[in-house]
């Protein structure tokens, strides 16, 4: 079968509005294009069989909110109503007919439809019929919906048949979820992850301003989910931009019921299929299912892990962000400085819960984050310093990599934050099961009106929690995320077993994380260092490699242990701090991809004397970090 794939990201040279324009139908206004939360199925359902008219119209866009510009553009809608973005959804049980009439009023541009077709079932493979609908015509296409899953349905116009997501067709996509027979009505959520390119470099043919929104809402303005500790919650996501986006939740693991990619979707039978994981990597045209369930209440961020598809960007049909050297003090971090891919999990405590006012002895570390050398008013240069039970000893320069915290399973943890910078910070227990309030994510986390604050300039924050599993997680700044995980505001959060013993020898953290300097892009910081020291191994010791990807931008790297210009073999152990089963804890390949915000820990024993290597290298190929190591 030919997967459904979205094509690459290429983008016309021209206006949003003047794209639109161009098949205009005629001289009304263009009516207002709703967000779509995916909750309502479009057409009717009778006698097994759905019966949906669907249509192209134009109109405003909104992804800031109504009071705020807007953008003209074409857009999905069930014939005689309003357009939508997403398109309309159409969820149906497994088998049924689907009887869909596409109308396209534009003039002068043809339509082409994908993905109304059968779903294969069983292993036989149906191969993705696209519709073409002439201009002024319409055109009716009939198919039984296939297997049950999480799909999707997209449309384009012919003047510009090479670019989907453009100025004009960014928006002409909708899901389309097929339901098990018989399946019970489920409480879950569908998101649509999508790109507006709103400027391009002419010259390289490169966005370089895109709108990310989620059913077709920038954060802050996407819609907050709300449930009670204890609910189940199930999401569907659809991604659709031909972006990886690797998805992440604060606070809790998810476990992933499935994935696929627009075509066909495996969905995972059994739990020893279904992994748990705190951060996903979303292909491009890609589809997943998560379930999880809350056990705190409080308010939680789930979304995408690249920087730029969640940080800020100014207003539609506003000016450019400040420039680089200039740091906005937002009022409200969590509002005014993040935006894009981004949803907010509103969890409310059950009645009747409590909280105890009882707190354990806890060990206490203090973590400074200072200026490091080196750094310029554009590229500065920032770090961690850590102090153990305010004893340890300062450093003043030389703050790569961030040093690496090693607490225990069941241990009471207090870390103060104390902020030595001029601006402000906040830290991120990225992976770490906690209450809300230390999550670090200022101006949202927390619970009625005890919200987090932000770290401000010679000012300091207790977080406190209490890890229930051992495993590698991470800690980084959530504020101004772009400018301060570049300076150097990440490093390796380690829980062991009670009682084990850290031993820094053979417990190898992998910590990949951007070059402060620009001109360094064609490169990663491998613990720190662009040309790390050699590591001195022993024959027949077995080592625990921990790889942590916390780049700001590099969502598709790989990570591999090479001996001899060839792949080692290493045993898998972990995924996001989840010991692996039998299963999945299997001797494999020494290679791995890893996304920002997910690690990874595999265990090798070298078996001879020689040199060996752990490489990081870009998704197509480029070598841009190398570790060596030799074995004696």
């Amino acid at each position: 079968m030919r997967a459904l794939t979205l094509p690459l990201l290429v983008v016309a040279a021209l206006s949003p509005i003047a794209a639109v324009r161009d098949t205009r139908t005629s001289a009304l206004p263009p009516a207002r294009i709703q967000a779509n939360d995916n909750r309502a199925s479009a057409g009717v359902l009778r006698g097994g069989v759905l019966t949906v008219r669907l249509e192209v119209r134009r109109g405003m866009w909104h992804p800031d909110g109504d009071e705020n510009p807007g953008v003209e553009m074409l857009a999905l809608a069930e014939e005689g109503r309003v357009p939508q973005l997403p398109g309309p959804l159409i969820r149906v049980p497994e088998g049924t007919e689907i009887r869909a009439t596409i109308r396209n009023p534009l003039p002068s541009a043809a339509l082409t439809v994908h993905g109304l077709y059968t779903r294969p079932t069983h292993g036989v493979s149906t191969a993705d019929s696209t519709v073409r609908v002439a201009p002024g015509a319409s055109r009716e296409v009939r198919f039984k919906a296939g297997a049950a899953g999480t799909y999707y349905y997209w449309a384009t116009t012919d003047t510009l048949t090479r670019v989907v997501f453009d100025t004009t067709n960014a928006t002409l996509i909708g899901a389309l979820v097929i339901d098990p027979p018989g399946a019970r009505a489920t409480r879950d959520r569908i998101l649509i992850l999508g790109g507006w390119v709103q400027s391009v470099d002419a010259t390289r043919g490169i966005p370089t301003s895109v709108v990310w929104h989620i059913n077709g809402m920038s954060w802050p303005r996407t819609e907050r989910l709300a449930y009670a500790v204890g609910d189940s919650v199930r999401l569907r996501i659809i991604n659709a931009t031909p972006a990886v986006h690797p998805i992440h939740l604060h606070g809790f693991y998810f476990r992933v019921d499935s994935r696929g990619d627009g075509g066909r979707d495996s969905v995972y039978a059994s739990d020893a299929e279904r992994q748990w994981a705190f951060t996903e990597r979303l292909r491009g045209a890609g589809t997943t299912s998560l379930t999880w369930v809350p056990e705190r209440a409080g308010n939680w961020l789930f979304h995408c892990h690249i920087v730029a598809h969640f940080g800020p960007r100014p207003l539609l049909g506003t000016g450019r962000r400040a420039p680089r050297d200039s740091v906005p003090h937002y009022a409200n971090h969590a509002i005014e400085g993040m935006g894009g891919l981004v949803v907010g999990f509103e969890i409310r405590p059950r009645t009747g819960d409590g909280t105890s006012s009882l707190d354990p002895a806890r060990r206490r570390l203090r973590l400074v984050v200072r200026t490091d050398s080196g750094g310029t008013a554009a590229e500065p240069a920032f770090g961690y310093v850590l102090q153990q039970d305010a004893a340890a000893p300062r450093r003043d320069a030389g703050l790569l990599p961030g040093p690496t915290i090693v607490v225990h399973r069941g241990e009471p943890v207090s870390i103060m934050v104390v902020n030595q910078l001029a601006e402000p910070t906040s830290v991120h227990w990225h992976g770490i099961e906690l209450e809300s309030y230390f999550d670090g994510v200022a101006g949202f986390g927390g619970l009625g009106r005890r919200i987090s604050p932000i770290i401000a300039p010679l000012d300091s924050f207790e977080a406190r929690f209490t890890p229930p599993r051992s495993g590698t997680f991470i800690y980084h700044t959530h504020a101004h995320e772009l400018r301060q995980l570049r300076a150097g505001l990440s490093g390796a959060l380690l829980v062991l077993e009670p009682g084990q013993a850290y031993d820094a020898a053979t417990d190898v953290p992998v910590l990949i994380t951007t070059p402060r300097n620009a001109v360094d892009n064609g490169k990663v910081l491998m613990n720190g260092s662009l040309s790390p020291a050699p590591l001195d191994w022993r024959v027949g010791a077995t080592y625990r490699l921990r790889f942590i990807n916390i780049h700001a931008f590099r969502a598709s790297l790989r990570g591999s242990l090479v001996a001899d210009s060839s792949l080692a073999t290493w045993r898998a152990v972990a995924k996001d701090g989840i010991t692996l089963d039998a299963r999945h804890a299997t001797a494999r390949p020494a290679q791995q991809q890893v996304s920002v915000g997910e690690t990874y820990d595999f265990e090798y024993t070298p078996r001879a004397a020689g040199d060996l290597k752990i490489e990081v290298r870009a998704a197509n190929g480029p070598l841009l970090g190398v570790q060596p190591i030799r074995v004696r």
